[in-house]
């Protein structure tokens, strides 16, 4: 069922990095985000993909993992993810990528999820780094950074507590907590 894997779609940070991901299947990912509505159906997002370790490796550092677990630097080695979805905004076709990239990305995301793999999107980003690193031709603005692999973490969605904090935190079990708002609480006028 759909929920089922909307529920099961979270922002993973650790993953078993000695089980890989192939450039086939981040091919058939991609496919998905292709796939997804576009405005004006100007089609402007492109792709790269990184399944290579000794590339992904160079990817790592550039990227920025948890804002709100101030003391976590991001995922140890054997920890990290096994691929990359980089998301792309072509230039000769548009200056503005709307919600084309938010309909893809959640695309990929459910399409991973489904085939037992997990991500996140990251948008902390030493872009020109990547962009370097790939190859990656000025005419693509680099969007997102989509980190995936086999989860490694368990993640939970909670309500939010009373203080209304929706900060994410790990327990001492290393399980991750994501407190999301009631839908009585998002509903603002019903007919």
């Amino acid at each position: 069922m759909l929920k089922d894997i909307v529920i099961k779609t979270r922002s993973y940070r650790r993953f078993y990095q000695d089980t890989a991901v192939g450039l086939e299947t981040l091919r058939e990912l991609v496919d998905l985000g292709r796939l997804a509505s576009s405005g004006r159906n100007m089609q402007p997002l492109k792709y790269a993909l990184c399944a290579d370790p000794a590339t992904n490796a160079a990817i790592f550092p550039t990227l920025a993992w948890a804002g709100y677990l101030k003391d976590w630097p991001g995922p140890v080695e054997g920890e990290r993810p096994t691929a990359y979805i980089v998301v792309l905004g072509d230039t000769t076709l548009s200056q503005s990528f709307g919600v084309d990239e938010g309909l893809a990305i959640q695309n990929i995301m459910l399409g991973a999820t489904e085939q037992g793999l997990g991500g996140c999107i990251i948008g902390s980003v030493q872009r020109e780094t990547v962009r370097q690193i790939l190859g990656i031709p000025a005419q693509y603005e680099i969007l997102h950074v989509l980190a995936l692999g086999k989860p490694k973490e368990i993640v939970v969605l909670d309500p939010i507590g009373p203080d209304g904090d929706i900060k994410y935190w790990r327990d001492s079990a290393q399980v991750h907590h994501v407190p999301k708002r009631a839908l009585k609480d998002i509903i603002v006028a019903e007919r």
